[in-house]
């Protein structure tokens, strides 16, 4: 962590004795920095502080992320924060962000829920000599020094069209169900979404793209909303993480298991009971305990003054791709009835 020592103050008191013999006594009077305050060069080097801001706290997603980053964190011997919103909420993360500022830790990796709004906070950031990256969320390049991206976004988005074409003969109405949308990230998965459906799918019609806003609650009654507006619906792709497990409970619930096909983002565990039961057809993901790892293993790098390159080897996660100023974590994973109990997370 960047801590400013505190000079050492010597105070010289002359006093001078009244009558008689001059005599002169001096008193040295001496701060003592706290040992909180007393860092060597190379106390410095290794006592590093990365602060990590999810986009939100409280779902599986970015606690697995959690996970990923402190058991980093221990393997470097470095202190880790972990602390986001509580809802997908861009200004809270922005307070979230100024009180690291203000406590000087050594980089702010963060998964940002707005891409703009975000940029002053994360320039000051900077500013005041503290690294800055994304992760998971984008900010403007001109925000943060790189992103760690979980996989390719036109492979993902393009992939999650392609599930569910697969899974409905190529041939009906369906809809979206994407995160906030103010996310680059999702947004960016949803105009491949859009472009593969476009491209190779005529057959296929959207109805809707609704926003759960990252929320379990409001993702379950948006599902419920459109089963009940729209009888014909053949297929729901969850774009964030709440939005499969939601719409398969809410196709579970309506005895529509297996006439709507529920395919998108999730992990193992939020989707292996819908995926046995046939209310959901496929999940997808990568491992958000990696991302978690590798992010604070990058953060650890740059604070080195090494960036990442292409073809490069991370421990525990593997070869990573560099395009510009990218890193790509690498390829997604397909979870169904028949794989998902060989994945934890």
């Amino acid at each position: 962590m960047r801590i400013k020592l505190l000079p050492l103050l010597f105070l010289l008191l002359f006093v001078n004795a009244c009558g008689g013999d001059r005599t002169t006594t001096q008193y040295s009077v001496l701060y003592t920095p706290s040992p909180d305050e007393i860092h060597t060069e190379e106390q410095q080097d290794n006592d590093y502080t990365i602060a990590i801001v999810p986009k939100l706290e409280g779902i599986d997603y970015f606690s697995a992320v959690e996970d990923g980053a402190n058991e980093a964190g221990k393997e470097l011997g470095i202190n880790i924060i972990f602390r986001g919103p509580s809802i997908a909420d861009a200004n809270e993360q922005a307070t979230i962000i100024k009180g690291f500022i203000e406590q000087g830790v050594d980089v702010i990796a963060v998964s940002a829920n707005d891409p703009e709004l975000l940029l002053p906070v994360l320039q000051e950031a900077d500013e005041q000599g503290i690294k800055v990256i994304t992760w998971d969320a984008d900010t403007e390049a001109s925000g943060r020094q790189f992103f760690v991206n979980m996989v390719d976004p036109e492979t993902l988005g393009r992939h999650l069209m392609d599930t569910l074409a697969w899974n409905t003969e190529e041939r009906g109405q369906f809809a979206i169900m994407t995160g906030s949308l103010h996310a680059a990230n999702l947004n960016e998965w949803l105009n491949w979404i859009l472009t593969q459906h476009k491209q190779y799918y005529p057959r296929m019609e959207l109805v809707k793209v609704v926003a759960t806003d990252d929320s379990e609650e409001k993702a379950y009654q948006l599902a419920k909303q459109l089963l009940s507006d729209y009888p014909d619906l053949v297929g729901i792709i969850g774009n964030s993480s709440v939005g499969p497990p939601a719409a398969a409970q809410a196709v579970e619930e309506s005895e529509l298991s297996g006439i709507v096909k529920v395919v998108g983002l999730s992990s193992p565990n939020q989707m292996r009971e819908y995926l046995k039961n046939g209310s959901a057809q496929v999940a997808t993901l990568w491992s958000p305990k990696r991302l978690g790892y590798l992010t604070v293993m990058l953060a650890k790098n740059l604070l080195d003054g090494n960036l990442p390159h292409d073809g490069q080897e991370i421990d525990n996660v593997g070869t990573i791709r560099v395009k510009g100023d990218v890193v790509i974590m690498g390829e997604p994973l397909d979870f169904d009835r028949d794989n998902v109990d060989q994945y934890e997370f």
